[in-house]
């Protein structure tokens, strides 16, 4: 494990059941190619879908993430899964292309879709430089949270079996 320290990120104004969240255009990334999109597009064609933010790619906390959810077969249980990160197509593409994930993920460089969910923060310091908190959000096609779990520490990490729970997962 590597040596860390935690940080309290305290608490975060984001949205939650019963709220309605932004809709928001970015390049979604797939394993094959990416374009503009639009959430509320997603949600239109897919139905109730799971949002996930994690730092940006690369990072350890953002690829335990996923590889936890690639483990635990979220893209087979979930209506739809989609993630959001403050990196690049470019960045994005690379992650899918070496780790394998069956998941797309929206790319938001300048962190704006997470500052406008109220779970972004500082990375590090760093003087315009900010990432997501590690998110969860159930969203209903109308844009409506139905359940969310954000963190308040870095790097922190949901009780995935609780989480699955809360966001109407099918247990395994």
């Amino acid at each position: 494990m590597p040596d860390f320290e935690v940080v309290e990120l305290g608490p975060a104004d984001h949205p939650t059941q019963g709220e309605a969240i932004e809709d928001f255009t970015r390049p979604l990334v797939t394993d094959e190619f990416w374009e503009d999109r639009q959430l509320s597009e997603l949600l239109s064609e897919n139905g109730r879908t799971i949002v996930v933010f994690t730092p940006m790619i690369g990072s350890f906390v953002g690829t335990y993430v996923w590889s936890e959810l690639e483990e635990r077969a979220w893209a087979d249980r979930a209506n739809s899964v989609v993630g959001v990160t403050a990196s690049t197509p470019y960045g994005i593409s690379q992650f899918l292309e070496e780790n394998e994930f069956s998941f797309d993920l929206f790319a938001d460089p300048s962190n704006e879709v997470a500052a406008a969910y109220g779970i972004d923060h500082d990375l590090d310091g760093m003087s315009g430089v900010s990432e997501p908190r590690v998110a969860f959000f159930a969203v209903e096609p109308d844009l409506t949270v139905d359940a969310a779990w954000v963190a308040t520490e870095w790097p922190e990490f949901p009780d995935y079996d609780a989480l699955e729970s809360d966001l109407g997962l099918e247990s395994r």
